[in-house]
């Protein structure tokens, strides 16, 4: 029985370990891909993920709950990239050297240009 339990814990120890080299990973910023800073009670933020539900179903795309372990951290680490100071909101995308802060009118016709690049991958 000892075995048994021992077995176990192990188990458990190692799949804890795997859960924080994930959040982890998540903390780091990567410019090869998109990222989708959202607020689950955002409406813009619903609005932005509509359309890329729509036109671009199949793209990569990493989301990040701005309320999630990291999401925060990783939050910050892209508006320090684009000089942003204190004034973000969601939804932001961050791609490559470009980002979209906010959704409105104008952001499909301007994602539609920043995400040429990715598409070519």
């Amino acid at each position: 029985m000892n075995k048994i339990l021992c077995g176990l814990c192990f188990i458990l120890l190692l799949s804890s370990g795997c859960n924080n080299k994930n959040s982890t990973a998540q903390t780091e910023f990567d410019e090869s891909k998109i990222y989708f800073f959202y607020h689950d009670r955002c409406p813009y933020c619903h609005d932005a993920m509509d359309f890329l539900n729509t036109n671009y179903p199949t793209l990569p795309v990493t989301m990040v709950n701005v309320y999630n372990d990291g999401g925060l951290d990783l939050l910050k680490r892209c508006a320090d990239k684009f000089e942003l100071g204190q004034n973000i909101g969601t939804p932001l995308l961050c791609m490559g050297k470009h980002y979209i802060m906010g959704w409105s009118e104008t952001s499909p016709r301007q994602f539609d240009n920043y995400v040429r690049p990715f598409l070519k991958k």
